[in-house]
């Protein structure tokens, strides 16, 4: 459950703190912990999922990370009080929020429940895999405001859905309901309200139980290659699938299959 989830967890630092996470197996969870003012994004919090982020790159036991929001709202963009008072939510090279600059090179999922609108929505397109609870609600309403949605939203929708439909939903600034966002493919999986969190969960485990050079190989790899000279992308791709086929993860995966047990990855 979402609800509540600021109050169950304890590593990320103290009760008060904008941002907690915690360890599930291979799975890094971060949870936006300002459910006061639906988890809006201030510098502190940006700084906050920033080091979530290098910590899930740099440590070798983590395969994927889930990211989420406390109080049952993802996210409803930046903290306009913080704005206002000289602050800017943003970090250098991560960029707004922490994150829609630089996401993890690592797979995110995103656990939605609520509103992730604005800013909101660029954090959940910044992850590679949204889970959403069936009353969540995504949307770009800056043109509304005379504003444009650039911390991401704009680069990414489009690549996640449908050109013409992403046009529509950027142009109208309209709240899209999950059930719409299932349909065209940006939702990954659509649950019950409440259960996103334990269905991302779920899916990043998955994630995690699978070779960790492979796994952030294949990101890598899916991520960039749309911009790879047609020619040239298969060297392209070689560059970055040998180095994990040379690896000993790679003799392990085979090993356990032939010995019919689970591999035991070391991520060399």
């Amino acid at each position: 459950m979402t609800e509540g989830l600021g109050g169950s967890l304890g590593e990320g630092g103290a009760m008060g703190s904008p941002v907690h996470t915690e360890v599930r197996g291979g799975v890094l969870l971060i949870v936006l912990n300002r459910p006061e003012i639906k988890n809006a994004i201030n510098t502190e919090t940006a700084e906050a999922v920033a080091a979530a982020l290098d910590r899930l790159d740099s440590d070798p036991a983590l395969t994927c990370g889930v990211l989420t929001g406390a109080g049952g709202t993802f996210c409803a963009g930046m903290d306009l009080k913080a704005f206002l008072a000289g602050e800017r939510p943003s970090v250098p090279v991560r960029g707004f929020a922490g994150i829609v600059e630089r996401p993890s090179d690592k797979p995110l999922v995103a656990a939605v429940e609520g509103a992730a609108v604005a800013g909101g929505f660029e954090i959940a397109l910044a992850c590679d895999l949204v889970v959403a609870g069936e009353s969540a609600r995504f949307g770009l309403p800056e043109v509304r405001r005379g504003l444009v949605a650039a911390g991401g939203g704009l680069l990414r929708l489009a690549e996640r859905i449908p050109t013409a439909i992403a046009m529509e939903w950027a142009l109208t600034g309209a709240l899209v309901g999950a059930q719409r966002a299932f349909e065209v493919g940006l939702v990954n999986r659509l649950t019950p309200d409440g259960g996103a969190l334990d269905a991302a969960v779920e899916l990043a485990s998955v994630i995690a139980a699978n070779g960790p050079l492979a796994v952030r190989a294949s990101k890598q790899i899916l991520r960039d290659s749309s911009g790879w000279p047609v020619a040239e992308r298969f060297d392209l791709m070689r560059e970055i699938s040998l180095p994990v086929r040379a690896s000993e993860d790679a003799r392990e995966g085979a090993r356990a299959f032939t010995e019919k047990r689970p591999p035991v990855w070391r991520g060399v």
